[in-house]
């Protein structure tokens, strides 16, 4: 069983090794839901969270998320609701939640969801384009990864 999910940034292999999981049957992706920084690198600042953290973003350039992404992905992760505005703009997207930390269920083609609905305090993550604020970013997508793991993990048993 191979799961697909966009935006998920954790490091979780105990919890993966614990539900029989491996790294490599995961596939995830980073897309923008808009045209602003397409072409740019990781912004300097986070390029610097995420090398102190020993991960690499060498290469990576900003690309639009498009119609065959929402195909292709089980998971659709967004960062805020102007994320999903944007989709629903940009690609033909039920851009209805999945079923989240809190129980909510969809039918269909429904997989779309923010990554802090996956935690105990819904909402959008803490831009830090805005609060300058990257160790509260971190913490918030970590803590969506982790919680959305989990409902994969719990899922497939």
């Amino acid at each position: 069983m191979k799961k697909k999910v966009a935006d998920m940034a954790a490091d979780s292999s105990s919890a993966l090794c614990r539900a029989g999981l491996a790294a490599s049957d995961f596939e995830i992706a980073s897309a923008a839901t808009s045209t602003e920084e397409i072409g740019n690198p990781v912004y300097p600042p986070a390029r610097r969270l995420l090398n102190a953290r020993g991960i690499s973003c060498d290469g990576h350039t900003a690309r639009q998320m498009n119609q065959s992404d929402y195909d292709y992905y089980d998971y659709i992760v967004l960062m805020d609701r102007n994320n999903l505005r944007n989709l629903r703009w940009n690609i033909d997207a039920d851009c209805y939640r999945f079923e989240t930390a809190q129980g909510s269920r969809s039918e269909g083609r429904k997989k779309i969801s923010l990554i802090m609905d996956w935690t105990s305090r819904p909402g959008d993550v803490a831009d830090p384009w805005y609060t300058g604020n990257f160790d509260a970013t971190w913490k918030d997508v970590n803590e969506g990864c982790d919680g959305l793991l989990d409902f994969i993990i719990t899922s497939r048993k």
